[in-house]
């Protein structure tokens, strides 16, 4: 798994957006809410765990708090090879999921309904 490997998946979800932030940072949104940021100069991908998990994550090697974003339960994993890819992609789908339903009502109406006029 590499940094490609990772930006393909998260594309692959429905209404996923990316963009250049803070220089080197590729950030993956729903909605206009992050759901993974992708350090491009390090590999280091953070995500949102939650609170139920987040002490368990940081239990692990090469797994830190993200900076800025743990006091929302975000870790980083320092690199793309830190966890199995089957459970990266768990992690990235898990905070994907977690953003959506952030989403006002409406913007998550809007993303549904945009779903079915394509199809």
């Amino acid at each position: 798994m590499n940094i490609e490997t990772i930006r393909e998946f998260c594309m692959s979800l429905p209404h996923a957006t990316e963009t250049v932030q803070w220089d080197h940072d590729l950030v993956f949104k729903i909605g206009g809410k992050m759901f993974c940021v992708l350090d491009l100069e390090s590999g280091r991908t953070s995500v949102r765990v939650g609170p139920e998990r987040f002490d368990e994550f940081l239990e692990r090697p090469n797994v830190i708090p993200a900076p800025y974003m743990a006091r929302i339960h975000w870790v980083s994993l320092l690199t793309p090879r830190t966890l199995a890819w089957t459970e990266t992609k768990e992690l990235l789908r898990a905070s994907y999921d977690y953003s959506f339903g952030k989403l006002t009502k409406k913007v998550r109406t809007e993303l549904l309904s945009s779903e079915i006029h394509s199809s």
